[in-house]
């Protein structure tokens, strides 16, 4: 009997060990389920379905293999069963062959965020597409990341540097583009670093031979081009595959421990270095399609473990010694394609066992079918001095006379220039004096002129819009109707908003700018094409422009932005408890909030120079018939005298005691607040009011303050979250305010915490 008590409690700690140590948080369990949902439900996850079981229990397989350690995932793998690298992709989703195009990279992490106990991740050919985003650092606690045979494109996110425990990033198999990240030394605990086939290019990255403990080393399948440094520093390396690149340089000298290195097809040129044979470690060899020259090194042949040497299509020269001994684990010799001559030595002869020897293409006194006459492998100098002296004097008479033209073509340029340019000013020195002038947006002429897009990602919501183009004055007065009073829509600092009707039927917003005598008429154009660069989703699309000039051409007596007319309201109309239509709820005001905050976030990051001080408020926020949030009135600041400030919303500064500052952030955390109160209480926008939101953490505090469809429809936590950066935005220390891509991952996350709590709410 005692042994069976002492059997029945030995059975019972242990299972209290197990459930102590596997069973799942619900909280994770949700954060999974969320995962699945963004990938789109793929068939490897179905065994997820079975929601009475402990996701940490499942069987392991070769396609989904999760660990669970104190309740919480610290490992996930999937392996997907989606192309390993679609060649025809441009950027966007792909049937059957991606993921859809409703799936959002940037809110796929933002879920795996949320796993932050995770140490290894894993996804694997599942048809991700997009570029990754900065915000896959918030995994601070990973050690293995591998997204390999995906379609993601763009840089590769700078605050990877700081997953300072990373020790395995493997990104094979993608579409990543610029050039190749120079803070690799910053993960001090990287051993494999595995980019293969992208298209990344540019230099070989130097802070990569200060990474000391790495072991393997993948930059194969690029595009990378100019000199290899020496990599002998690297002591621990085994493994280095720079193949298929556009590397041009000598060879490096390597780390004597290394085992296999693959650098064919590239460029490199020079000899082999003597110091290879120190290689004692190396098994795998292979520099074939290169320029090499020189001997071949007789040394490498012998050393004890090399099993596969290839030097292929080089230029290499010179014989063989005919006494060499080969190392006894020597399986592949490829020399052939090149200008060697002379005989083999016998370990290399047909009679030497089952080792294959490839050595067609050279001159050799062997094998003579394959080989080429000797003369040709013998560089036969070339002596016709006099010759090369007459087209040197042919070449500088040729530059001498091109100089001339080009001198006369300037001067001719010049006179036209003089006689027809107004005055004499150029449009540079125009869009010199403007920026001289301290204007909000001083942009120099170099900026204006090549303005660039940064955001790829923001091409992908955006096709079919019509191009931006220039109206005349008639157009624009007949779809008006003259421009009548009752087609006014609105009248503020940035002038009079107007609604009209294009000849094709067209609805449109014209908005007529206040006349700035600061720019001309160039000066204007620029700034305005500019302004036609930004194309996003939700920012309202501007359609076209029109500039009445006055009678010379560089002068402006009037502007008029012609943008897509959005026919539902704006946001704060839908906030207001008065408003005789819908009031949304909580969950339907994060979908708007989120839709601008990406908005501003492209303003800010999207185009270079970034569009700052939009003159943010809930008014500007336009809904559409699908109920999508568009942004108007941004970017007006650099073609208006008109700038918006924090606290300004038809109030004095005096009724605003805390400091008015310029930044949209600041702005923004007011429609944050107005979103949460109210319109009519968020109009205060005294210091008591802050005081007040920062008493929400109690239930007496939140009634007392938020309007009641908030409180109707929002959880706890979701609140709290936005509350919480809520307060950061409207903080008077501009230094403490968080970043838009902050923002919008809070935003984000309360939009997962509310969607969870209404879950269990409805089970």
């Amino acid at each position: 009997m005692g042994h069976c008590s002492l059997f029945l409690l030995s059975c019972l700690l242990w299972g209290f060990l197990i459930t102590g140590t596997h069973q799942l948080q619900s909280s994770q369990t949700q954060v999974l389920l969320q995962i699945r949902k963004h990938l789109e439900y793929p068939s490897q996850l179905e065994i997820w379905n079975n929601h009475g079981m402990d996701l940490c229990y499942l069987s392991p397989s070769t396609q989904v293999n999760m660990t669970c350690q104190n309740n919480v995932v610290t490992e996930l793998r999937i392996v997907g069963d989606k192309p390993a690298k679609v060649n025809n992709f441009v950027g966007f989703a792909i049937p059957n062959q991606t993921l859809s195009g409703s799936f959002s990279m940037d809110s796929f992490v933002t879920t795996l965020s949320r796993l932050t106990s995770l140490r290894v991740l894993s996804l694997v050919s599942l048809g991700i597409w997009g570029p990754l985003p900065d915000k896959i650092h918030r995994l601070s606690s990973l050690e293995y990341l591998d997204l390999s045979s995906n379609n993601l494109f763009g840089s590769i996110p700078p605050k990877i540097s700081t997953m300072v425990k990373l020790q395995t990033l493997n990104l094979d198999d993608n579409f990543f583009n610029g050039t190749v990240p120079n803070w690799f030394d910053s993960l001090s605990n990287l051993t494999i670093l595995s980019i293969r086939n992208n298209q990344l290019k540019g230099a070989f990255p130097s802070s990569i031979q200060r990474v000391t403990t790495l072991v393997d080393l993948i930059l194969s399948g690029n595009d990378l081009s100019g000199k290899l440094p020496n990599l002998d520093r690297l002591s621990k390396l085994n493994v280095l595959d720079l193949s298929g690149n556009s590397l041009d340089s000598d060879l490096p000298s390597m780390p004597k421990g290394l085992v296999m290195a693959f650098l064919s097809n590239n460029s490199l040129s020079g000899e082999v270095p003597g110091k290879y044979s120190q290689l004692s470690q190396l098994q795998h060899f292979d520099m074939s399609f290169n320029k090499l020259s020189g001997k071949l090194p007789a040394s490498l042949l012998s050393l004890p473990n090399i099993s596969y040497l290839n030097l292929a299509s080089n230029m290499l020269s010179g014989s063989l010694p005919d006494h060499l001994n080969c190392g006894s684990k020597l399986q592949l010799v490829d020399i052939s394609n090149n200008r060697l001559t002379g005989g083999l030595p016998y370990c290399l002869s047909t009679e030497s066992g089952n080792r294959v020897v490839k050595l067609g293409g050279n001159c050799l006194s062997v094998d003579l079918r394959h080989q080429h006459a000797e003369s040709s492998c013998i560089d036969v100098p070339v002596k016709r001095k006099p010759s090369g002296e007459k087209k040197i004097v042919v070449l500088v008479g040729v530059i001498a006379g091109i100089f001339v033209i080009i001198v006369l073509l300037a001067f001719g340029l010049l006179m036209v220039c003089k006689r027809y340019c107004p005055l004499g000013i150029s449009e540079q020195h125009l869009l010199h004096k403007a920026a001289q002038e301290k204007s909000v947006t001083g942009f120099s002429s170099e900026i204006l002129s090549n303005a660039s897009f940064i955001s790829e990602a923001a091409n992908l919501g955006i096709q079919g819009r019509p191009a931006c183009r220039s109206f005349t004055i008639e157009e624009l007065k007949e779809a008006t109707n003259n421009f009548n009073n009752s087609a006014i829509l609105g009248d503020g600092s940035h002038g009079k908003l107007y609604r009209g009707t294009l000849e094709n039927g067209t609805q449109v917003a014209i908005r007529r700018i206040p006349s700035s005598k600061k720019y001309s008429m160039r000066n204007l154009k620029l700034r305005l094409d500019l302004l036609a660069k930004l194309r996003h989703p939700h920012l309202v699309c501007l359609l076209g422009h029109c500039i009445d000039g006055g009678e010379q051409d560089y002068t402006v007596n009037k502007v008029f932005l012609v943008y897509e007319y959005v026919s539902n309201g704006n946001f704060g109309a839908y906030l207001s408890e008065d408003n005789p239509g819908k009031v949304l709820n909580w969950s339907e005001r994060l979908a708007v909030l989120i839709s601008v905050a990406k908005a501003i976030h492209f303003l800010h990051t999207g185009v270079i120079p970034g569009f700052f001080n939009n003159r943010l408020k809930a008014n500007n926020i336009l809904l559409d018939e699908y109920g999508i949030a568009k942004l108007s009135d941004y970017g007006l600041s650099i073609v208006s005298e008109a700038a918006g400030t924090c606290g300004e919303n038809g109030e004095g500064p005096k009724s605003w005691q805390l400091e008015r500052l310029e930044d949209d952030v600041c702005s923004f955390g007011f429609i944050l607040l107005e979103s949460l109160v109210g319109p009519s209480v968020s109009a205060r926008r005294d210091k008591f009011l802050l005081d007040e939101l920062a008493s929400c953490s109690s239930q007496e505090g939140r009634q007392k303050l938020l309007s009641p469809i908030v409180l109707a429809t929002c959880s706890h936590e979701s609140l709290s979250i936005v509350v919480t950066i809520t307060n950061k935005c409207i903080c008077s220390e501009s230094w403490s305010r968080p970043s838009f891509e902050d923002i919008l991952w809070n935003l984000q996350y309360a939009v997962q915490v509310q969607g969870t709590a209404d879950g269990e709410h409805h089970r």
